[in-house]
């Protein structure tokens, strides 16, 4: 799923593409994508683009409003706007192409055209877990604002806050769109290593200077990554979107060395996801228990880096 750095880097290629731009017309493809039915679609056609943001991990573009209100009060300070709300899940990606492009394939959920280009919404597999939202002003969007804390406009003291809501393990935590915001699966590996911290430290067990390295690798890391993303969309629009990356310290590098000591990064598979870790690093050298695995061998599963190496090796 499209992270925090990687929807920065799309509202990037967006603002220069379509920033000021007519939206000519919108094509829908598939019905699921639209989870909403007022204001209708086409309503949005013929205005112009005048805000792109985030809102968590969705890309709200908005255009130029002027519909009377239905159904709400007007609310103050609410400038108007209508608001496209791209949620891209898991498998959804963003396209640009030519102006007047038709879809190439039966993945485009949806298109957008504007005088400079046409943008496409496609969605790999056949589960269809995207959605779009139209909705009005503000109001509207903290419908679909999961709250969680923008990590660049809060303190330490915030942080600490937002992640002790509940005894968690830091992962779970910094994964919990409620809690932080923009951040999944991919980062967290990322930011976890970094601040040299187990993914399955409980909050309620940090220390002090354990939060204050994970706040400074929380930011550092996110940083990092935006920029990077960020200046490879100024050059070209962002196609190849991806949760694993070459430059990534730990982050789907199982079995490859870790860049601060050398040891082999391990992982725990849970449902569809894993964790990837460096036990010298972040474990103080313990293998933490794959589900999967640690049930199958019980008590023979190995405890040390050593042990696993000597179980491979049987």
């Amino acid at each position: 799923m499209p992270e925090l750095p990687d929807i920065a880097a799309y509202i990037t290629a967006l603002e220069a593409r379509i920033l000021d731009q007519p939206l000519k017309r919108v094509r829908l493809n598939s019905v699921f994508l639209l989870r909403t039915v007022d204001p209708p679609l086409a309503s949005v056609e013929g205005r112009k683009v005048s805000a792109i943001r985030r809102i968590g991990k969705r890309i709200a573009i908005g255009v130029e409003g002027d519909l009377p209100l239905q159904r709400q009060r007007p609310v103050a300070g609410d400038p108007g706007l209508l608001w496209l709300v791209i949620h891209l899940m898991i498998a959804g990606r963003l396209h640009w192409r030519l102006p007047n492009a038709k879809p190439s394939n039966r993945k485009s959920l949806i298109s957008f055209e504007f005088p400079t280009g046409t943008l496409f919404l496609t969605e790999a597999g056949t589960k269809r877990q995207a959605s779009l939202h139209l909705l009005r002003g503000e109001e509207g969007l903290r419908t679909v604002d999961p709250g969680g804390l923008e990590i660049f406009s809060a303190n330490l003291n915030d942080f600490r806050a937002a992640l002790t809501t509940e005894n968690r393990t830091i992962k779970r935590a910094l994964t919990d769109p409620h809690r932080i915001s923009g951040v999944g699966n991919a980062y967290s590996d990322e930011i976890l290593h970094a601040a040299q911290l187990s993914p399955m430290a409980l909050t309620s067990k940090l220390k002090p200077q354990e939060w204050e390295r994970l706040f400074a690798a929380t930011r550092a890391t996110l940083t990092l990554w935006m920029d990077r993303l960020r200046t490879e969309a100024e050059i070209a629009f962002p196609e190849k979107v991806t949760a694993f990356r070459p430059e990534m310290a730990v982050h789907g590098k199982y079995g490859q060395p870790c860049p601060r000591c050398g040891e082999k990064v391990q992982r725990i598979r849970y449902a569809n996801n894993e964790t990837d870790y460096c036990a010298h690093c972040q474990t103080g050298g313990k293998v933490l228990a794959d589900r999967g695995l640690s049930r199958l061998l019980g008590s023979d599963w190995p405890r040390t880096l050593e042990g696993l190496e000597n179980l491979k090796h049987r």
